[in-house]
């Protein structure tokens, strides 16, 4: 396991050219694919969050149970690859059998991320 605060920037990839994305706010790294976005109603320590299938430029912190407002879940920080920001929290397990769809996601909060839509203007001369 990649310790949280180790220096990573040199790992980061960046394959999704053209693919709408969303990107670490600080250092810009792409975190995940807008693809793989499950719910946007889900809320994070510091506000809103999204459930997502998968995630890229991360690293996870320590496993722990934690107690959140679905329950007892056992989870570890996500930072990003890029500047080691905190970035969400990745389910390991959930203790309640109503949330058990949530291991092996990523809760991502949204003030962390930035959309990037991937769009391209046309080129052609406008009509006069």
């Amino acid at each position: 396991m990649v310790s949280p605060t180790s220096d990573t920037k040199a790992q980061v990839i960046n394959i999704f050219d053209g693919q709408p994305t969303f990107s670490c706010s600080k250092c810009t790294a792409v975190i995940a694919l807008q693809d793989e976005l499950i719910s946007k109603a889900f809320s994070g320590r510091d506000g809103r969050g999204y459930l997502m299938h998968s995630a890229t430029n991360v690293k996870l912190g320590r496993r722990e149970d934690r107690p959140l407002l679905t329950g007892m879940h056992t989870v570890a920080d996500v930072f990003c690859l890029g500047c080691n920001d905190k970035l969400g929290w990745y389910y390991h397990k959930a203790a309640d059998s109503s949330q058990k769809y949530k291991e092996g996601k990523y809760l991502l909060e949204r003030e962390k991320l930035v959309k990037e839509n991937a769009w391209s203007l046309d080129t052609e001369e406008p009509c006069t």
